[in-house]
């Protein structure tokens, strides 16, 4: 069966379609109240907005840029000085990119060069860290762990604060394996290593990686391996792939539409340390909840809302054209779901939230705490029941000034509610801008945006300790 999907707009059009989104976001009116607890939005009012309070430096996705083109973050806590934590961040075949609190420019890694005249060069796609892995010898370093999508590859560096100006660097063993491919044949037809999260198992303390697959619906578990030389490799413990054609309750089947070969594609994905849970954007379908181990069954706790929708590809377009929405999708996100990242509240009470990039807004989804769990299991809920996450709203970024815009289009995400100095003394959320602006020439523009983590709690309604007041349960 041909896969189907409704592709993503030309980048013509990606602009277009964002510009008139920045004038009406721009005129519209301010919600008519704010947002009860929880986050719940009751009939049509627009989703709040929160504004950043700084910018990286442009990146340019051309030969003059370098290639680079801004994609996912993470952050690092320095916890000696909190004021010198880091926001590590993927540049694509730009390599990857270390920028201060204040959002300027740190250090600039390569991608590691193409193998061959006729290979693909090193593409760095999403990057998430690993605290406290012992490597031989030394003692217990935090690393970042990038998927190379270009060489199928994962990339390894090691961060040291002692060294300003140069805090990572590449721990990669040279013999690490190809992590999907058999050969650089197979790795050249990019099928290959692209979204990324970290998990450590509380229990054993293992460190792993999960990895999606380019263009495929596959997710692999690798734990990764100190050795003797202080390098890091890694091994591929098991995979798992999620579905690529789906029952609606109308009883046909449905796959999302796409180029020819291409199966729905999972990126963002983030891992709930607490119990090992693992949550998977699968980008025109929704969003999987399993366990990180993957010997669990994925469970669809969201559905963008394009789900369902018949697609066909026109080959002279090499785009698809929507049919009749049936009406199965959801109510908060829209193809692509993308970045996901876990906020963690000081009462044990967890935040998924989740950019939507086909509307330019993040939605939050609650995690029931231990104590609700508890009181599940009397009243006999089932245990998949009592992990549900629960919608607690959403919101926009939009423009603090008319030299700092908002963040459209969004690829990544990454979010960090601890203090961070004198900056973000209240935590931070980093999101990319897919449509940095003013974009020259237009040359194809991304960045990412910082943004006070405390806006965004007040946006969501989470005062004091935070809570799941109000939050609406969303089930399959």
């Amino acid at each position: 069966m041909t896969p189907l999907r409704i592709t993503r707009p030309t980048a013509a059009a990606t602009l277009a379609v964002c510009a008139a989104l920045a004038t009406l976001v721009a005129a519209a009116p301010a919600p008519a109240a704010t947002p009860a607890p929880g986050g719940r939005q009751d009939g049509p009012r627009p989703l709040p907005a929160v504004t950043p309070r700084a910018e990286t430096p442009t990146l340019y996705d051309d030969e003059q840029g370098g290639n680079a083109n801004a994609d996912d973050p993470a952050i690092w806590r320095d916890p000696a000085a909190p004021d010198r934590s880091l926001v590590i961040a993927t540049a694509k075949e730009g390599g990857l990119r270390v920028y201060g609190l204040d959002a300027r420019l740190v250090q600039s890694l390569p991608a590691p060069a193409a193998p061959g005249p006729d290979d693909a060069p090193g593409r760095f796609n999403n990057v998430d860290l690993v605290h406290g892995l012992r490597l031989s010898p030394g003692r217990p370093a935090d690393l970042a762990v990038t998927s190379d999508r270009g060489h199928d590859r994962l990339r390894i560096h090691r961060i040291d604060p002692s060294r300003p100006g140069r805090p990572l660097t590449d721990v990669t063993d040279p013999a690490a394996p190809l992590v999907f491919s058999a050969d650089q044949d197979e790795v050249n037809e990019q099928a290959t290593a692209y979204g990324l999260a970290t998990w450590t198992d509380r229990r054993s303390g293992r460190a792993y990686a999960l990895a999606s697959r380019r263009d495929r619906t596959s997710v692999a578990l690798l734990e990764l391996l100190p050795t003797r030389s202080g390098t890091v490799t890694y091994r591929k413990v098991r995979s798992l792939d999620l579905p690529s054609v789906f029952r609606l309750p109308d009883g046909t089947s449905w796959t999302p539409c796409g180029d020819p070969g291409e199966l729905p594609q999972v990126e963002g994905m983030a891992v709930d340390p607490a119990d090992g849970t693992l949550y998977a954007g699968q980008e025109d379908v929704g969003i999987w909840r399993m366990p990180a181990d993957l010997r669990g069954k994925p469970v669809l706790v969201d559905k963008v809302r394009e789900y369902g929708v018949p697609g066909t590809y026109d080959e002279e377009s090499e785009e698809c054209v929507p049919g009749k929405d049936p009406g199965f999708g959801g109510t908060r996100i829209s193809a692509d779901v993308e970045g996901l990242t876990l906020l963690p509240e000081r009462n044990g009470d967890r935040y998924l939230l989740a950019s939507s990039q086909g509307d330019d807004t993040f939605a939050a989804y609650a995690r029931r705490t231990g104590r609700e769990n508890g009181a599940d299991r009397g009243n006999g809920a089932r245990h998949e029941d009592r992990a549900l996450p629960r919608y607690a709203g959403g919101f926009r970024v939009t423009a603090a000034s008319a030299t700092l815009d908002g963040s459209e289009v969004c690829d990544g995400a990454a979010v960090l509610n601890e203090p961070l100095g004198s900056r973000y003394p209240g935590g931070l959320l980093v999101v990319q801008d897919g449509n940095a602006t003013p974009a020259p020439d237009g040359r194809e523009a991304t960045g990412f945006k910082f943004v006070d983590l405390r806006k965004v709690r007040g946006a969501l309604g989470l005062t004091g300790t935070g809570g799941d007041s109000g939050a609406e349960k969303v089930t399959e």
